[in-house]
């Protein structure tokens, strides 16, 4: 198996803790990237383990199938919106013991110029995950209105200066296509002029867009849902987000599938009495100070955990 020291998995061992493996169980990574969430999934699994990994992105399918020799590994390319279907194909559908869903960017992707992701590497504008689905950034930009692309930054990154860096966009393009990132980059540079020191201007552009050309935010809820539906009971679903919409779409889903979102507060009722499906396992996990310390990247990561009850 190869060095994965290219990519560190954020919320290692807090998210296999909380997956609480059974040696023999039937186990999904919903986000392989570079393997670190599966190889450590494998440690802990007997040679009656198994274990499902998927990614839309086909480098990292690529390199998972020449990185890793192991039978109990099932690769497979799929996006999060097919994960039901993914599942039944494999006969994994209400036999899975615990999923796992990482939804950062991986190193390899941010450090690869040609893929667009990153403001800090000149490269093509193009940020899809899965380069033969659907249309690269440059693109995107190039059609979408004004009013859209400032919803866009605001829904996708929270960006306080959406409406100014939409017009600036705009403008930009009727003079010239923006074709790379580093002409975005320098775009967005100009209009947003405060950010945190060691930020990026335009590191919520940037995630925005991505998020939006992936449709990130839009297919979460189902695939959450298909996690749960595809749980045995005591079958635990994880999940890794890095910003607060994607956080907000887990704490959604996880307090209805409890029942939380359904059942006005006060009413004198037990829990037999709710029509729940998992439980919330405690609050939100985040990285501690020695990981942030060891990785910037995970330190806007957010763990949370749920449980199948029935």
């Amino acid at each position: 198996m190869q060095n994965h020291a290219l990519h560190q998995s954020v919320l290692l061992n807090e998210a296999l803790d909380q997956m609480n493996i059974c040696p023999d169980g039937r186990y999904v990574d919903a986000t392989f990237g570079r393997g670190g969430h599966s190889e450590a999934i494998l440690a802990r699994l007997n040679q009656a383990g198994k274990l499902l990994a998927i990614d839309q992105d086909w480098d990292a399918v690529d390199y998972g199938k020449n990185a890793f020799n192991d039978p109990r590994l099932t690769l497979v390319q799929g996006n999060f919106s097919q994960l039901q279907a993914i599942l039944e194909q494999h006969e994994l559908w209400h036999k899975v013991h615990g999923i796992l869903f990482d939804l950062g960017v991986s190193s390899p992707q941010l450090d690869d110029a040609e893929r667009g992701f990153s403001f800090m590497r000149d490269g093509p504008l193009d940020m899809r995950m899965d380069v033969k689905r659907g249309i690269p950034a440059k693109e995107w930009l190039a059609r979408i209105s004004e009013k859209q692309l400032s919803q866009a930054l605001f829904d996708g990154g929270e960006e306080r200066y959406a409406r100014q860096v939409a017009k600036a966009i705009v403008t930009q393009r009727q003079q010239a296509e923006i074709t790379t990132t580093k002409q975005l980059a320098s775009l967005v540079s100009e209009v947003v002029k405060k950010r945190q020191p060691g930020k990026h201007p335009a590191t919520l552009t940037f995630q925005a867009i991505r998020i939006a050309i992936n449709q990130e935010i839009a297919i979460l809820p189902t695939a959450f849902n298909a996690a749960i539906d595809s749980l045995v009971k005591t079958g635990r679903v994880c999940v890794i987000s890095f910003h607060s919409t994607e956080d907000q779409v887990v704490k959604k889903v996880f307090r209805e599938r409890s029942g939380q979102g359904t059942i006005p507060r006060g009413l004198p009722l037990r829990q037999s009495e709710i029509s729940a499906q998992i439980k919330i396992l405690g609050r939100r996990i985040k990285p501690s100070a020695a990981e942030i310390a060891a990785n910037p990247r995970s330190r806007s990561a957010t763990l949370r955990v749920a449980e199948k009850i029935q």
